[in-house]
């Protein structure tokens, strides 16, 4: 089962101040029956920049049967209304195998090459320029971009059109109005909160591609509200309604706040 997908899910998680703050995130992910993961998730935003990091770890049934634990980075630059892409990593280790992969960048934000290796052996892979225009060549750049507007204009509606350097995908997000959200045992926040959806939509081959059978014609659910004393928006809760072994429900247990 293909597990990073739904921890580029969490975002659109800023405030409209000028300063530089971070919200960290610790999520616990339900599959099905299952308890599948535990989760820290953590943005950085200032004038200037900004970071995306995930940490991952399986936990309960899924940890017995497939140990898993991961981290993803991903930072660029901010320049009036452009975001640039300038470093993506991703370490991970299974019970077998252990994996990393880093990816380089031009000025433009444009992806040149990556190295990745398998149990210490690497490769080089070259990317080709993108075939149609792209507004990003990164996703967690695309989350960066989401919580931005969140900032300025207070509404999730968007359409990007993404390149990786392999795939061409377009990521629609959507308002969807507000819910009250009922008390959970895994969640420490209950009442109203906006709801939107995020659906990617594969433009070029549909190969092997996690992204692709997560969310292609299956919109991802995610519940925003705002924290009590600091104001800061936050995501709630998150929910895929159809994976292999049912629904995946990510519930936020805690959030931190830095300024």
């Amino acid at each position: 089962m293909r597990k990073n997908t739904i921890f580029f899910l969490f975002f659109l998680l800023c405030c409209g101040k000028a300063h530089a703050f971070s919200v960290r995130h610790d999520f616990f992910v339900t599959v099905g029956p299952f308890d599948a993961s535990k989760t820290e998730f953590t943005y950085t935003l200032t004038p200037s920049d900004y970071q995306i990091k995930s940490q991952i770890s399986t936990n309960g049934f899924f940890n017995t049967v497939y140990p898993f634990k991961a981290e993803y980075y991903t930072a660029g630059t901010i320049s009036g209304d452009k975001m640039t892409t300038a470093d993506y990593s991703y370490t991970s280790q299974s019970r077998f195998n252990t994996r990393s992969k880093q990816v380089f960048y031009n000025t433009k934000g444009e992806p040149q090459y990556q190295i990745s290796a398998k149990n210490g052996k690497e490769k080089r892979k070259n990317f080709t320029p993108s075939p149609t225009p792209a507004d990003t060549f990164d996703l967690q750049t695309v989350l960066a971009k989401l919580t931005r507007q969140y900032n300025l204009l207070g509404f999730c509606d968007a359409k990007l059109a993404v390149y990786d350097g392999k795939r061409r995908f377009d990521v629609t997000f959507k308002d969807e109005g507000t819910e009250n959200l009922a008390p959970d045992e895994h969640s420490f926040y209950t009442g109203e909160a906006a709801k939107c959806s995020m659906q990617i939509s594969k433009l070029l081959s549909e190969d092997d591609d996690s992204l692709w059978e997560f969310s292609a014609n299956k919109p991802v659910w995610f519940w925003i509200a705002r924290d009590s004393l600091s104001g800061y928006p936050f995501i709630a809760r998150i929910r895929i309604d159809d994976t292999p072994l049912g629904s995946l429900t990510a519930y936020t247990t805690q959030i931190t706040i830095k300024e």
